[in-house]
């Protein structure tokens, strides 16, 4: 999904701010976009964000996708955030997190904070969480999460068949990792089975939230609707349709929400997210359509209501490597890759908003190496037909119809269909395998079949960091186990070099590890780089002082009203 801490980050990322021009006329979903008059968002307090539905709720250890993490974000504060600006790692519920070994770590809480139910945040609500976040019996998504701490392999059992087969999962030991200790209401202490340097930054990732005592008594009915300790406290979701939050009150953070309520809207295709943001009724999306950013159409369109930057977001197909029939072999990824002309794909179809990468990593977190893809992610046609015939010599047959799945409420049909078309072109008429685009209504129901390993065929997967890390971009995805491997991909010698890469002190050493790790991944292609994002986002002239922090999401503190 999206997030760390550790080493010192240095993004390379500007402030992205936006004043808005004078206001004027009204405003549909809040007013029409003729006319003058007031600011119509004034009456109410309240601004219509693009939103998504989410695939599982708003427990913080069941999420990992855009959708459900953005509100995440908006609603839960944790130990640690980001700098809006930066992206580095600040201190948040945390007064202080502290270690002399990167192994043993004290991490006490600022007083007086509260839950929205009026309740005081502790270090059992903390300890709590996460230990139900890595019981695999409670099978949350975000349990991998917690394998660095001390028992974790005492908690979390592994499925010897995996979800469809016939054998459990043998019951664990016990239900509490015994790396986490209460030493007071505001003091825990964690104890890792290595030295993690890096475990600090992770600490604002949204599976290290904690969670209140009413979760335990509903964890079903708080998924819909939670209980949180963040600047926004969660109203109501309507599915399929809406998502509303309202300003935390009793929120202690330094900076609060200029604003008295949030309403994400869902569309079913961001075209129309996209009209609603040039007509005044949305006043905010991160996601400017393909057919705007032809030509910068969305600079003509929207003037000084654009906002133009980078993020660390980058855009990958992945292989269901559990799947005999479309997981294929190395390489049949590997000529895949080679027929996929990536510089033409960003150039007409993204209008050169996307960048063509040689890697797995976003070229904006520190750790980032160019090239470490090779040649296999250079544009090839030739190459591409020696990797097919290889593959087939080895004895894999591909399927005669071979998808790329995607998400009909999102805008990826151009650049599927473009990714298909050149690789079919590349492979030729005779190479007895076709591609093509397939999708799903939602990106909910998408995420659910991959999630499920149900999925039949490849599938786009993109990856907001969580942290600007190269760790973030290799754990998580490609680490056996790991809570975002969709794949299922496994690799003794990629696990052995990232444990090399996680337990190194020295901050350049473990960089270094980390790149090589990634360079490994050349030799099984699990997912296939395609491009990193840059920046488009947009706003109405209703509001102003927006930004866009590194992670691609709109910094909600920022959002405001702009006065008539």
């Amino acid at each position: 999904m999206r997030v760390t801490k550790g080493a010192k980050i240095a993004t390379g990322t500007a402030l992205l701010a936006l004043g808005v021009a004078a206001c004027g006329g009204g405003g549909g979903g809040g007013g029409s976009s003729s006319g003058g008059g007031d600011n119509p968002r004034a009456a109410t307090g309240t601004v219509f964000i693009r939103g998504c539905e989410p695939q599982t709720g708003f427990v913080p250890g069941n999420i990992n996708e855009t959708c459900g993490g953005t509100i995440n974000d908006f609603v839960y504060s944790k130990l640690v955030k980001y700098n809006s600006d930066t992206a580095a790692p600040e201190l948040d519920q945390a007064e202080s997190i502290e270690t002399t070994d990167n192994k043993v770590w004290t991490i006490k809480l600022k007083s007086g904070l509260k839950w929205t139910d009026g309740t005081p945040v502790t270090a059992k609500n903390y300890v709590d969480a996460w230990n139900y976040t890595a019981y695999s019996p409670n099978a949350q998504l975000g349990s991998s999460w917690f394998a660095d701490i001390k028992g974790f392999d005492k908690v979390n059992t592994e499925d010897p068949d995996g979800p469809d087969g016939p054998k459990e999962a043998p019951k664990p030991e016990t239900d509490k990792l015994s790396g986490l200790e209460v030493v007071d209401d505001l003091t825990f202490k964690v104890t890792l089975n290595n030295p993690i340097a890096v475990f600090r930054t992770k600490l604002g990732y949204s599976t290290f939230s904690a969670l209140p005592d009413a979760f335990f008594k509903d964890p079903k009915g708080f998924a819909q609707k939670p209980v949180t300790n963040g600047p926004f406290k969660f109203v109501q979701w309507d599915h399929n349709s809406q998502i509303i939050v309202e300003a935390n009150p009793d929120y202690a953070g330094p900076e609060k929400p200029k604003v008295k309520k949030i309403v994400y809207k869902m569309y079913k295709d961001d075209n129309a997210a996209y009209a609603d943001l040039v007509s005044n009724n949305l006043d905010f999306t991160e996601l400017i359509p393909p057919s705007a950013l032809a030509g910068d159409k969305w600079k003509t369109d929207l003037g000084d209501r654009a906002i133009d930057g980078q993020q660390g977001v980058i855009q990958t197909v992945t292989f269901p490597l559990y799947d005999k029939e479309f997981g294929g072999n190395a390489d049949f990824r590997k000529a895949v890759s080679m027929a996929i002309d990536r510089q033409t794909i960003t150039d007409k179809i993204f209008n050169k908003g996307r960048s063509p990468i040689n890697g797995w990593v976003s070229p904006i977190v520190e750790g980032f190496k160019d090239g470490a893809c090779g040649e296999l992610c250079t544009y090839d046609p030739a190459k591409a037909k020696e990797y097919l015939a290889k593959a087939k010599a080895a004895g894999y047959t591909p399927p005669a119809e071979f998808p790329i799945w995607s998400n009909a409420d999102g805008t990826h049909k151009e650049w599927i269909e473009a990714t298909v078309n050149s690789i079919n072109q590349a492979f030729g008429a005779d190479a007895g395998v076709k591609f093509v685009h397939k999708d799903m209504p939602t990106f909910a129901e998408l995420r659910d079949t991959i999630t499920q390993h149900k999925i039949k065929g490849a599938f786009r997967t993109g990856w907001q960091m969580d942290y600007p890390h190269i760790e973030n971009f290799m754990n998580p995805l490609y680490k056996t186990g790991a809570s975002s491997n969709d794949g299922l991909y496994s690799n003794k010698a990629l696990d052995a070099k990232l444990h090399e890469a996680d337990t190194a002190t020295d901050p350049a050493q473990s960089n270094a590890l980390y790149q090589e790790a990634e360079a490994m991944l050349q030799q099984d292609m699990p997912a296939i780089p395609l491009w990193s994002y840059g920046l488009q986002a947009g706003t109405s002239k209703w509001v102003t002082g927006v930004k866009v922090t590194p992670f691609g999401e709109l910094d909600p503190l920022s959002i405001a009203i702009k006065e008539a």
